[in-house]
């Protein structure tokens, strides 16, 4: 399964909003400074997850974007939905039933067992980063961090985050 850029650019970016002090913003160009993307391109996605629930927006030349929900309530699942959609990753067109020398419409009365079984592994996977919060990434990454990581990100929210009333 492949999931576009917009799945990674808004994980990213809600994990990176995740480190606002209280009552600050982030820009959507701030956002994408950091992470080297597009704007515009992130900029659709970071509205798909404010209209979501998972961000707020706030509007203004000093407007910017923040969580809406503690990291630890903003499951992956959330983020991936709010960009890619719920419909399912493999859609099955039925193309049993095509082709030359058809059989009986009866044999096809049960569902598709590859259809059944894509479905499967999909709620298996989806029932994985359901599990899994903005939090729990945050934790997984101070594991491992020498401290380098977090003091990029610090260094770049000092110098861009953006104060105001909550």
């Amino acid at each position: 399964m492949k999931m576009g850029d917009g799945v990674e650019q808004a994980i990213h970016s809600v994990a990176m909003l995740s480190g606002l002090s209280e009552g600050s913003v982030l820009s959507a160009a701030a956002l994408a400074e950091f992470h080297g993307v597009s704007t515009s391109y992130l900029l659709k996605h970071l509205q798909a997850l404010s209209g979501a629930g998972i961000l707020d927006t706030v509007p203004g030349p000093k407007g910017g974007y923040r969580l809406a929900k503690a990291p630890k309530d903003i499951s992956l699942l959330d983020i991936v939905l709010a960009v890619a959609g719920s419909a399912p990753a493999f859609r099955c067109a039925e193309i049993r039933q095509r082709g030359p020398n058809p059989v009986s419409d009866r044999l096809f009365a049960q569902p598709c067992t590859i259809n059944a079984a894509m479905l499967k592994a999909e709620r298996v996977y989806r029932a994985e980063l359901a599990k899994t919060s903005l939090a729990d990434i945050g934790i997984e990454l101070a594991a491992v961090d020498d401290g380098s990581i977090a003091a990029r990100g610090c260094a770049f929210l000092e110098i861009h985050e953006r104060k105001t009333a909550r």
